[in-house]
Order: C-alpha cells, then structure tokens, then sequence
C-alpha cells in the first residue's frame, strides 16, 4: 500500500502564488494523499479565491484529492499554522507547503518512495530550485535555493548551495543536517516523536518563534533524539525565497545579506536564534566551538544594538521567553540519544 500523504499548504495573503501553487499539487502523479489548506486570516478574500480556483479545476476535469480548507480567526505564523495543519492531517507522511512554492509533478511520488523501506528516516530534503518573480509572474530556474540546512561552527544556518547554479553537483542523495522550512516532508511519527508537551499541549513547531528558525530548531532536536534527514535529488520543486540570496559565510557577506531582510524578519531571527541555543546547545560542543561563536555572538548583539533600534524587542522578548525555553530544554535533554561526539560532526 501506498502511504496516505497529508499536503499541508499554509497561505497568508499569497497573491499571485496561490494558482501556480495549487495547479502543481493538483498536477501531482502520486494519488493517496489529502490536501490541508489553512489560511492564517488573510483578510483579503484568499479563502474564497481558494474554492474558486478548486470549482474550475473541477470543471476542467482535472482530478482533485479529498481537501478541506480551514480560515484561522488570526494569523497563526508559520509555528501555529502547522502545528494546526499536523493535528488536522492524517497522512503517514506530512508535507508542508509553503505558498511561494510550485511543485514537480512527481514530487510526493518521489517522496513517498525516499521513505519507502527506510528506517530511522524521520524527514527529507528536496532539491529546491529557485523561482524568479518578473511582473507576477514566476519562471523556473536553474538557480539553487537549497538542498538543505548547514550549521555552522558559529552556530550560523545557511541553505546548502543557495544561489548556485544547479549542475549536478548536489544529485547526490546523503544525510543533511536538517530540512528547510520551504517544503519539508516528515514522517508522522517523527513528528509525534519531538513534539513537546507542556500543560497539555503539544508543539511540533516552537510557537514562541511564530516564524522563521522553527524549522532549524525541530531538525536540531530530530537529530538529538537520533533521527535522519536524507537529501533526496529526485525530489524537485521550485520557491520564490523572499530573503536570502546566497550561502553567506564571511562577515561581510552576511552584513549584505541581512540588510535585503525585512525588520519584522530580522527581529524575529535574532531572537529565534537565541531561543534555539537555550533549547538544544550542548555545553562541550559549545566549549569546543568557542573561538567560532563567540566572535560572531558579540558582533551579532553590538549590531543589533547600534544600528537595529526596531529590533530591540527581540532583546526585551529573548529574557521573557528564554525561561519556558530552559523548560523546553529539561524535556529535551531527558531524551536526547545521540553523543556529543556524533552530534559534533554536524558543526561545519
């Protein structure tokens, strides 16, 4: 039997996106799967162009897989939203779509078959290739968006080859340390299995961080409790990335690099990265990766700082947050499996 798939697409005021997005689910070979479509209250008719879109490619006979469409009362973020979309869902796998995103046809075929038969395998990553915008509409490239999450020794996130051009260099599937948030695919029991529950609820996705670093956070945990994430090449599909154009590493790169980000993004990744560390950082590692981090923790406080007044919540937002985030920790740790040693060799 082929597993069920749950597609879980998260909209928030998705524009010109939500065509192109919904025609390559529909276009999908792979037929035993679900689609979820959750609106994060977009306040602009978005939920209504949804059933319209659905309607004609109904009368187009084009096959449509069983669907249900929730309209959230308020803006969720990413965290919130699929935390919903998981406990709405019933699929073995979850794959969960970003707007901004147009799929190969046989994306969740080749999905189902990177999980078929393998143990210990709790997501994956697609070969993700870059989306160009030109006056609305969106043209497929060559350009890689990314093949998976890097963390560096200064504890850094970048998007393996983000900005190359694709010529086969990454058609090699291997592990990663964790799949981007863009479009990952979880095995259901992964999920359940780094959820953690406090005072009777349960989060897959950190909703304290609402967006942005969520997805490096669970893959930080996932590889602490001794899951794998494998890099699958054959699974393909396009993202129109809103920020981040380059694998940055040096400071100067990474300086060009934040000022294309927006501030909402910015004071969000300030302090989500921090958050992060206080959950997941394991003192030794931490030690031993001290003339990595450090630096780049100074500098990172002293620009925000000097020259990010609008991200100054993050900082008053960062010491209310970090104390259910030590508790967070405690759970985490009790069942963290992997050593230090094997954890180590993830740190570029």
């Amino acid at each position: 039997m082929k597993p069920l798939i749950s597609v879980n697409l998260l909209l928030y005021k998705p524009k010109f996106y939500l065509k192109p997005c919904l025609d390559s689910i529909f276009a999908q070979t792979y037929e035993n799967f679900e689609l979820l479509i959750m609106d994060n209250d977009s306040g602009d008719g978005t939920v209504e162009r949804v059933k319209e879109i659905i309607e004609q490619a109904q009368k187009e006979g084009r096959k449509i897989p069983f669907y249900k469409i929730i309209a959230n009362k308020e803006n969720l973020g990413f965290a919130g939203g699929h935390n919903l979309g998981i406990n709405e869902s019933r699929g073995e796998l979850v794959a969960m779509i970003n707007q901004d995103v147009i799929l190969d046809e046989d994306f969740l075929k080749q999905a189902a078959q990177a999980f078929d038969g393998a143990k210990g395998i709790g997501s994956a990553q697609a070969k993700i290739l870059r989306l160009k915008i030109d006056d609305g509409s969106l043209i497929k490239t060559d350009i890689i968006d990314t093949t998976g999450l890097v963390i560096l020794k200064n504890r850094r996130i970048i998007a393996r080859g983000q900005g190359r051009q694709d010529g086969g260099q990454y058609d090699k599937p291997e592990e990663v340390f964790g799949v981007d948030g863009a479009i990952p695919v979880y095995r259901r029991e992964t999920l359940k299995n780094a959820g953690i529950t406090l005072n009777g609820k349960t989060e897959y996705f950190d909703e304290d961080f609402f967006a942005y670093k969520e997805d490096v956070d669970l893959a930080w945990r996932m590889r602490l409790y001794g899951w794998k994430v494998i890099y699958a090449p054959q699974i393909i599909a396009w993202h129109a990335r809103t920020s981040g154009d380059s694998e940055a590493r040096n400071y100067l790169a990474i300086v060009k690099e934040r000022l294309k980000i927006g501030e909402f993004a910015k004071y969000l990744s300030f302090k989500n990265q921090r958050l992060m560390q206080i959950k997941n950082e394991q003192a030794p590692l931490l030690l031993k990766d001290i003339f990595y981090w450090l630096p780049k923790e100074i500098a990172s406080w002293i620009f925000v700082i000097l020259l990010e007044r609008y991200s100054w919540r993050a900082i008053r937002e960062l010491f209310e947050q970090a104390p259910l985030a030590l508790q967070k920790r405690k759970m985490i740790m009790s069942r963290k499996k992997i050593s230090n040693q094997e954890m180590s060799k993830w740190f570029k």
